[in-house]
């Protein structure tokens, strides 16, 4: 397992069906060496996914129990019924670019075993020693096992079965420290360091007009209900807002892949631990946000203005990645529409398309 400051999931170019279909043919287990460890340091957990059914499973790997390489969250973890802080990674991946490795098939009747080291990846200081229980993340995304990855443009979110399992930590749960840098662009490129400026810069442009369209269309606008539903515009606005007047000096932009995150299809990541946003290469074929006027669509999800909103949702005010692709975002409960950062970066740039172009 990946060792440092960690990442945030959001896929580019995904029309998710279904989210959240409870299925029977997966089932995940966990296991530990021990019940009990010193040292926090000594935690691992080996997560054992099967495939119950009759016919081969594929399914993405990203932010899944079956991804033992990044730090991406694949468990909940509580202690005394109270939520231990993931400190991990959430990353961005573009589908059309990712490659048969970002997928794990498994065979009718068969299991996959990916072991977990999570000792960097919560914030066990915080909790104190003590009894943890950890919940594996039991939403996969499938996809059909013939399909060329080049053609894949849709995934079912399918919900498995799973049981959580208790460990105790009796001794050191000393925290992993995290870096942190000033909060401005350290691209040396002059190029790239000049694309996510621009970027950057209509991130916090899509965020003011979505903004202000909420301002004055309200919640009976039919947009703002479908990604919204009954959620009040105030929570909406907020997190907007956090956005258009995000001026932080702590948080850094850049388009050196620090952590060696930047694997198959990942386009940006964010470092929760931090908060600061890392951009792969893919990243740079983006598209400027006026381009929504001319050649690109608000379903494509390739624009970089998008991309670094998304990502900056996170960053300052928490948002999650509950699902992917525009329709799949308009699918969601209220709760999890609030929360779902894919929600922002589909309503705000289809408000600029709407409006501006």
């Amino acid at each position: 397992m990946f060792f440092a400051p960690f990442l945030t999931l959001a896929l580019a170019s995904a029309a998710v069906a279904s989210p959240n279909k409870r299925t029977d043919s997966l089932s995940v287990e966990l296991s530990a060496a021990a019940d009990s460890f010193n040292s926090v340091t000594d935690l691992v957990l080996t997560a054992t996914v099967s495939n119950n059914g009759a016919e081969s499973i594929k399914v993405l790997k990203y932010g899944t129990i079956l991804d033992g390489d990044l730090p991406t969250r694949s468990f909940t973890v509580t202690r005394d019924d109270k939520e231990v802080d993931f400190t991990g990674i959430k990353i961005s991946v573009s589908l059309e670019d990712a490659d048969e490795s970002a997928y794990v098939t498994i065979p009718a009747g068969e299991s996959v075993a990916v072991t977990h080291d999570v000792s960097a990846l919560f914030d066990f200081a915080a909790a104190g020693k003590g009894a943890f229980t950890f919940t594996p993340v039991t939403t996969f995304q499938s996809a059909p096992s013939d399909e060329k990855v080049a053609a894949r443009s849709q995934l079912t979110a399918i919900e498995a079965a799973a049981t959580p399992i208790t460990i105790s930590i009796t001794g050191d749960v000393a925290k992993v420290e995290m870096l942190s840098r000033r909060a401005t662009d350290i691209c040396t490129t002059a190029s790239r360091k000049s694309f996510i400026d621009a970027s950057y810069t209509e991130a916090k442009s899509l965020a003011s007009i979505a903004s202000s369209y909420v301002t004055s269309r309200g919640s009976s606008d039919s947009l703002y209900r479908a990604y919204w539903g009954s959620t009040a515009t105030s929570r909406v606005t907020s997190i907007l807002n956090a956005v258009a007047n995000e001026n932080s000096s702590s948080r850094t932009l850049s388009c050196v892949d620090t952590f060696n995150a930047c694997s198959s299809g990942v386009i940006a990541y964010t470092v929760i631990a931090t908060t600061n946003i890392y951009y792969c290469s893919i990243f740079f074929n983006e598209v400027a946000t006026s381009n929504l006027c001319s050649g690109t669509s608000v379903a494509s999800r390739n624009v970089r203005g998008g991309t670094t909103l998304h990502e900056l949702t996170h960053a300052t005010s928490g948002t999650d990645d509950v699902t992917y692709g525009c329709s799949a975002d308009q699918a969601l409960s209220d709760s999890n529409k609030i929360r779902n950062a894919d929600n922002f970066n589909c309503f705000t740039t289809q408000v600029y398309a709407n409006t501006r172009c």
